[in-house]
């Protein structure tokens, strides 16, 4: 690369949180007008690096020159002003303001006369900016009232009509449709068109290979290899994120299929789903696709008792359900795993240890008081059983990765009488190494007789590991494969409205 193009260079980054050193000696080269994909497995340092960069951690170590200019101490508006804008992983939006207002937050329009804002002009150009991705969102919306996918359509926006020379996307795809990206690849184009310089995160090497120009490694906070990424190839980066070669990608085990212990009889709620009838059976892995706003995750807050329905029915274990609440389908041994793990799997601030004994503290009482040596050992098992990585128990569960976040999710259900385990985008925003962990531990608990429905975007992941898939389009289901037989192509027809005889 010639000089002369050189957006960004972070020289030797280093970064230490209590007992993590997340980074050491990271450097990093972008430059104008190329997508620059930045990969490696959760906790690799990733995300670390760039809020380094956009303002939200203060760096230790190392230097970072933006435009020929030492950044030092910059706070996140004054990276914003320099024209650095960023894509979290972790989505934050302001729920009770409008889309409009989350748009503009920190640039809104102002009249001339005084310091009050000018909402007229601000829900013009909001309704411009949506426009021109494609989207039909009414601006004066409330964010609350979007699902996760809707609001990271919101956060790609924004940043893309920010007029940023650098924009970092962290996971931008996670929760959004083969559609959306589309769309989404297309704006990445015209931006390199325009010189713009991107740093693009992400799990998903068919995007990596298609939108990336360049490419670089991070292992354990550690710098390991950059270069353009015609040179390598899925395989090579693999190799180079987990430092190991992974022969059985999906380890699913051929389970004994017992008799039904989940049984859902025409269940429907009004704009979410309709007529919603299928059955689990012990050690039976049931994969659910569909785009996004199918009705996916409707279906399994429904079961869970997190939503109520308005007619249907629900069997565990051959007996209706009368009365279902979320407390009697965890003591019935139901568990649901959410797609949106920071709002509704962990506690961030809460340690390992309380995030995995908390649902069934119970278990370790003693009369009033809490066995601590008990709750201490129990947790331990489960950290060793599942290969989670944490300095100790006591860390908080914040500074652990995607990938062990999710374990320690798994863990806090696995103390119970696990009898179905509902898992809504169970590897989402997690590296190929984690998830192929992941994968492990549902396959063992389908030996182990658990029944499991997952709901997931991901073809491959749909294929690998079911038994069965059901297929759902339109907020209703439209068919049911053996996987012996379905294919990416027959799956997606479905899911798109058409007729698939496979």
């Amino acid at each position: 690369m010639e000089e002369n193009g050189k957006v960004l260079e972070m020289r030797n980054i280093c970064k230490s949180f209590p007992g993590v050193k997340a980074l050491q000696n990271v450097s990093l080269t972008v430059y104008e007008g190329r997508v620059h994909a930045l990969v490696g497995e959760n906790g690799a340092g990733k995300s670390t690096l760039m809020k380094i960069l956009s303002g939200v951690y203060e760096v230790d170590a190392g230097e970072i020159v933006f435009k020929g200019k030492s950044l030092k101490h910059q706070d996140i508006k004054e990276i914003m002003d320099l024209g650095i804008a960023m894509i979290h992983q972790e989505l934050s939006p302001l729920e009770n303001m409008t889309i409009a207002e989350n748009l503009f937050l920190g640039k809104e329009p102002s009249l001339k006369i005084g310091c009050f804002v000018d909402f007229k002009a601000m829900h013009k150009n909001a309704r411009r900016m949506l426009e021109d991705m494609g989207l039909s969102y009414d601006p004066a919306r409330k964010m609350r009232s979007l699902s996760i996918a809707d609001m990271q359509l919101i956060e790609i926006t924004k940043a893309i009509h920010r007029g940023a020379s650098l924009i970092i996307m962290d996971e931008p795809t996670s929760a959004i449709t083969s559609n959306e990206i589309k769309t989404l690849f297309e704006h990445i184009r015209k931006l390199k068109e325009q010189g713009t310089a991107i740093v693009y995160i992400s799990h998903k090497f068919d995007e990596i290979f298609e939108i990336a120009d360049d490419v670089t490694v991070l292992r354990d906070g550690q710098y390991i290899c950059s270069g353009e990424i015609k040179d390598y190839t899925e395989a090579d980066l693999i190799a180079r994120m987990v430092g190991r070669k992974i022969d059985n990608y999906y380890p699913k085990e051929q389970a004994k299929i017992g008799e039904t212990v989940l049984k859902v009889k025409n269940l429907n709620r009004n704009g979410a789903f309709r007529d919603i009838s299928f059955e689990v059976k012990k050690g039976e892995i049931v994969g659910i696709f569909g785009l996004v706003g199918a009705g996916r995750t409707e279906v399994l807050r429904a079961i869970f008792g997190l939503d109520e329905f308005d007619s249907g029915e629900i069997e565990l274990c051959g007996q209706k359900i009368k009365k279902l609440t979320t407390d009697y389908m965890i003591r019935q041994g139901v568990a649901m795993v959410s797609e949106d793990r920071r709002t509704y799997g962990i506690i961030p601030r809460r340690s390992v240890e309380e995030n995995i004994t908390l649902t069934f503290l119970k278990k370790f009482m003693n009369g009033v008081f809490t066995s601590r040596k008990k709750e201490n050992a129990v947790v331990k098992e489960m950290i060793q059983e599942l290969l989670i990585k944490t300095p100790d128990e006591d860390a908080l569960i914040q500074n652990l990765s995607g990938g062990n976040q999710q374990k320690v999710v798994l863990a806090k259900w696995l103390l119970g009488d696990l009898k179905v385990l509902m898992l809504d985008e169970p590897t989402r925003g997690i590296d190929v190494g984690a998830k192929s962990e992941i994968y492990r531990i549902i396959s063992q608990l389908a030996g182990k007789g658990v029944s499991v429905i997952m709901v997931s975007s991901e073809l491959p992941e749909i294929l690998g590991m079911s038994d069965r898939i059901i297929v759902m389009h339109e907020k209703t289901i439209v068919g049911e494969l053996n996987v012996t037989t379905a294919t990416q192509e027959g799956i997606m027809t479905m899911a798109t409205g058409g007729r698939y005889y496979g």
